[in-house]
């Protein structure tokens, strides 16, 4: 949340999506109506407080039901320049020539790399190539069979 102007004991605050009230009396969505209707009188006026659901027509709160993973992390697959899948520990050998930013080096094509990494980020690769650390793109890479 960004805290946009101050007035008295609130603040108005515009997070880019919602217009927002935040004071004294907790945080409180201006003009983020949701698509929750309340389950005592159906109607879909609900107001969205930071733990729970109030609605203006007849003043019902309940508890905000907080969507929980299932603990089961995605996992990332990362192909290289032809389309193999790329795992931590592989070996890949540049497929064009790349100049790196800040140094005077080009990373040639057909330069191999050591074991790399695989991390989040654009960058999906990080590994050493001729003494240095890089994180490359996985387009600009093949995997080397070993």
């Amino acid at each position: 949340m960004i805290k946009c102007g101050k007035r008295f004991w609130s603040w108005l605050c515009f997070d880019g999506d919602n217009l927002s009230l935040q004071g004294g009396w907790g945080y409180v969505s201006l003009f983020a109506m949701s698509d929750i209707s309340c389950p005592i009188c159906t109607v879909d006026d609900v107001v969205t407080h930071a733990d729970k659901y109030e609605c203006m027509t007849c003043g019902h709160e309940w508890a905000r039901e907080v969507l929980e993973d299932d603990d089961a992390e995605e996992v990332r697959v990362v192909k290289d320049a032809y389309g193999n899948v790329l795992e931590n520990g592989d070996v890949v050998q540049m497929v064009k020539d790349l100049k790196l930013k800040g140094t005077s080096k080009v990373l040639k094509s057909g330069m191999k790399s050591k074991p790399i990494r695989i991390v989040d980020g654009d960058h999906e690769i990080d590994c050493k190539m001729d003494g240095l650390s890089i994180a490359l793109k996985a387009q600009f890479v093949k995997k080397v069979q070993s």
